[in-house]
């Protein structure tokens, strides 16, 4: 059996260093990946002179498995988001978002097991009729959600949920106020979830679900919702475990995925050897188990589970005094 190559696209400041830890982690486990190196964001600005030059796609879409640290969409610059780009170019219309809660982090809850899955293309996000008057006193953009797209996205959550044999699927709308767009997605929502019966489906207005995943996050399981709304609530399950540094992010298409850290790219401490590097490993847990490397997933995650709960060589957003290698190598050694 040919091996498997993955794209590895280590991105910008903190990037390559928790990339590298992740390489390292996913060899030990012995995962026998071939690796195809790719630039993208200021690193390939400098190099190449575009954010995404057009070897990177090549590599993306020959790979069709994309693992990607960290990148930097310069800001107010004309310059579209690499990640919308990439979801866009590779209809990655699926972005799924797990947090688990690990034992000895500074979280403040302990057994939160929720997974957001939420639209990547259309919404508010699609870019579509975004204009600012001549005059600079209006500005505008448009809101698109087809029942094709909707469909698909609420599909793949019960799909997941039946899959990781969970319980419940909460579609998260704003359709009281936003009846086009939003009423669309939950009508279709509801006749998608008499088709699982097998699993509990709830509905919720998004403002709600932001005050019940504060106040009683317990209730959730999977969580489905449009692309605006999933952009926020994803972040703010994130900090229900204990913040973005423990929260993997996957945009998955229907022959190509990219596996992700979902942070930001941390400049000021690039090279210093300080960056916690479990987002990006978690992020190649979720690429494992997309290739059905189940076994291997869970070696590494118990290691993980094991240095973060022990407090051996942890980094210092988990209350410990060490960087990026030694925690690496605590890890290492526990697989």
């Amino acid at each position: 059996m040919a091996k498997q190559t993955i794209t590895v696209i280590p991105g910008d400041g903190i990037g390559p260093d928790i990339i590298d830890a992740t390489i390292k982690v996913l060899d030990k486990a012995g995962c026998d990946f071939e690796y195809e190196y790719a630039d993208a964001g200021l690193v390939a600005l400098e190099k190449h002179g575009e954010l995404v030059p057009e070897e990177t796609l090549e590599l993306i879409k020959k790979n069709k498995i994309t693992l990607k640290g960290p990148l930097t969409t310069p800001v107010g610059e004309g310059f579209t988001s690499i990640n919308v780009t990439l979801r866009k170019q590779f209809q990655l219309y699926a972005n799924m978002r797990p947090v688990i809660s690990f034992k000895g982090t500074k979280a403040r809850y302990e057994n939160i097991d929720i997974i957001t899955v939420r639209e990547n293309t259309q919404g508010m996000y699609s870019g579509l009729g975004q204009n600012v008057s001549d005059c600079g006193e209006t500005a505008e953009a448009m809101s698109q959600i087809t029942r094709e797209g909707a469909e698909r996205i609420v599909e793949f959550a019960y799909e997941t949920a039946r899959k990781e044999g969970r319980k419940k699927v909460t579609a998260v709308h704003k359709a009281n106020i936003l009846k086009s767009t939003s009423g669309l997605f939950l009508k279709v929502a509801r006749e998608v979830g008499e088709r699982y019966p097998d699993i509990e489906s709830a509905e919720m207005i998004v403002d709600n679900c932001c005050m019940q995943l504060v106040m009683n996050p317990e209730q959730f399981d999977v969580i489905v919702t449009t692309n605006l709304f999933g952009d926020i609530l994803s972040d703010l399950c994130a900090g229900l475990v204990g913040g973005l540094g423990m929260a993997p992010g996957a945009n998955i298409g229907d022959d190509c995925a990219i596996f992700e850290a979902v942070h930001g790219s941390a400049p000021d401490i690039a090279g210093k050897n300080l960056a916690n590097p479990t987002s990006v490993i978690l992020a190649a847990i979720q690429m494992l188990e997309y290739l059905e490397m189940g076994d291997k997933a869970q070696a590494i995650r118990n290691a993980i589970t094991e240095v973060i709960e022990s407090g051996d060589r942890t980094t210092r957003d988990l209350g410990g005094s060490h960087g990026t290698t030694d925690f690496t190598d605590a890890v290492l050694e526990r697989l």
